[in-house]
């Protein structure tokens, strides 16, 4: 079928930039004083938010593209500024605000007594707009294919191309993974968010592997972004839970002795609302977190060892390369799995929280 070819040739267009650009951007990235490669620097840096979008560095100058701060301060009330303004400066302050390097970077405010306190930071990061990236790119693709629906003369006749491919994928993972879990009578309920939830996660992992701009950024690498995704899961799974959900975990089907006088399955099953989000919070951050780490760091080998020789710098450069193009086809098949997991964890949570549909198909 065209569209499975489309799907192979956009693989392929990926795998390249990320495993043919992935060894030039970090190449650049970042130096010691005396001329070494900061490892520690490289990874940390690309996998953590900043103020502004870094592209490269270029004959030690840097090349990023500057994001709007925007912050509440103890004196001044509210600021927007650039982010370039803190570089304008020897201090690196600006109207008593600073970047604190020993805070992970975060704005600071020097108060009149000199204290460093936090104030109300409302900045437009670099993962917000990676966000914003991924919002646009999600609108452009389900609003085309929803026109495509909509403009169509014969009913009979099957989507094609771009559109198919959007076809099969929603398709493969309402039938096959939301249905099954979640229940004929709820699916209409929940599947545009389960929906919503995985294409999101599958498109910002696919984008986190671009080394370049509008790529690069490290979205579900954040703990608080999958801190967010697991909390929206809790929050559907226990405000719209039915009262059987809730008869299950106060007072669950075991024997009374378990339950009365001390109510040890209760206290049990209350942990357990707080725990399943915290899983999948904790599966996507590190999977993602990991993966980008051993990329970069390989990519890394390849310039520290090139400066003990070509002798034993080519051979190591030849392993590298290789190691980061299996890594990245990796992570290829990581950004899918990881965002179906989610959304399959997501969707079996939920119909946890209906359990009479399942009496309902015995």
């Amino acid at each position: 079928m065209k569209y499975l070819h489309s799907f192979k040739r956009i693989l392929l267009s990926l795998l390249l930039l990320t495993g043919v650009m992935g060894t030039a951007v970090p190449a650049v990235a970042s130096s010691s004083e005396d001329g070494k490669v900061d490892v520690k620097e490289i990874v940390l840096g690309h996998m953590s938010d900043s103020y502004e979008w870094h592209i490269t560095t270029w004959n030690g100058h840097h090349i990023s593209i500057p994001l709007p701060v925007i912050v509440k301060g103890e004196q001044g009330g509210w600021q927007v500024f650039s982010s370039a303004r803190f570089h304008e400066s020897e201090d690196g302050v600006y109207n008593g605000f600073y970047l604190n390097e020993e805070k992970n970077g975060k704005i600071y405010e020097i108060t009149a007594t000199g204290e460093s306190v936090r104030p109300w930071d409302f900045s437009i990061t670099k993962d917000v707009v990676q966000i914003w990236i991924v919002v646009f790119i999600m609108l452009a693709v389900f609003i085309s294919s929803a026109r495509w629906y909509k403009n169509r003369t014969v009913e009979s006749s099957a989507p094609r191309g771009f559109v198919g491919l959007v076809e099969m994928f929603v398709m493969s993972i309402h039938d096959d993974l939301i249905l099954p879990a979640v229940g004929k009578k709820q699916v209409k309920r929940y599947a545009p968010y389960l929906l919503t939830v995985f294409f999101f996660i599958f498109i910002t992992n696919l984008l986190g592997l671009l080394p370049i701009f509008p790529g690069g950024a490290n979205i579900t690498g954040n703990i608080n972004i999958t801190f967010f995704l697991a909390l929206c899961t809790m929050l559907l799974v226990n405000v719209f839970g039915n009262k059987e959900y809730w008869m299950e975990i106060l007072w669950p089907p075991v024997p009374t002795w378990l339950k009365c006088p001390v109510p040890m399955m209760p206290i049990i099953e209350l942990f357990g609302i707080f725990t399943k989000p915290f899983a999948l919070m904790v599966r996507l951050f590190a999977n993602m977190m990991g993966g980008h780490a051993i990329i970069l760091s390989l990519a890394c080998v390849i310039f520290i060892t090139c400066q003990l020789g070509a002798v034993i710098g080519g051979p190591l450069t030849v392993v590298s390369v290789i190691l980061m193009i299996f890594m990245n086809c990796l992570e290829l098949l990581v950004a899918f799995i990881q965002a179906y997991v989610f959304t399959l964890l997501s969707a079996v949570f939920i119909g946890f929280a209906h359990p009479e549909h399942e009496h309902a198909h015995k």
